[in-house]
C-alpha cells in the first residue's frame, strides 16, 4: 500500500468544536433547537394568520438553531464551514429582527426567539451567536 505523503503543518486540522467548552455551547445550541422549533410549531398551528411574519421568523430561527447545533458537534472542514455560515446568518437574523422589532413594533404582534433582541430569552439569542463566533475562531488555530 502506498504511503499517504504527510500534510504540511498548514493543513492541520482545526481542535473539534464540540471538545472541552465546546460541549457546552453545542449543548445551548441544542436546548435553543428545541426551544425555537416547539415554540414555531406551536405558533403556527395555533394561530399563524395572527402573526406570519413573526411565526415564520420563528420558524427559520428553529432551522438555524438546528443547523448550528449539528454543524458544532460533528468533525471535520465542512461541518466547521457550515457552523460558521449558519452562526453568521443567526447574528444578521438577530440584529436585524432584533431592530426591526424595535423599530416596528406592529409588524411584530407576537414574539419570536429574536425579537428585541432575544430579550424573552435573556437576551441569550444576542450573546449566543458571539460566543458561537468567537469559539470557531479559538478551535480554528493550531
Amino acid at each position: 500500500m502506498p504511503e499517504q505523503p504527510e500534510r504540511p503543518a498548514t493543513e492541520a486540522e482545526p481542535r473539534p468544536t464540540a471538545s472541552g467548552p465546546g460541549r457546552v455551547l453545542v449543548a445551548v445550541y441544542a436546548v435553543f433547537a428545541l426551544a425555537a422549533t416547539s415554540r414555531a410549531a406551536v405558533q403556527i398551528a395555533t394561530d399563524f394568520a395572527e402573526a406570519p411574519l413573526a411565526y415564520a421568523l420563528s420558524a427559520f430561527s428553529a432551522v438555524v438553531y438546528v443547523v448550528a447545533t449539528i454543524a458544532l458537534a460533528r468533525r471535520g472542514r465542512g461541518a466547521r464551514r457550515l457552523a460558521l455560515v449558519t452562526i453568521t446568518i443567526e447574528l444578521i437574523g438577530v440584529l436585524v429582527v432584533g431592530t426591526a422589532s424595535l423599530l416596528a413594533p406592529d409588524d411584530f404582534p407576537r414574539a419570536t426567539v429574536w425579537s428585541g433582541y432575544g430579550s424573552g430569552y435573556g437576551f441569550v439569542p444576542l450573546v449566543l451567536p458571539i460566543v458561537g463566533l468567537w469559539w470557531l475562531r479559538r478551535t480554528g488555530r493550531h
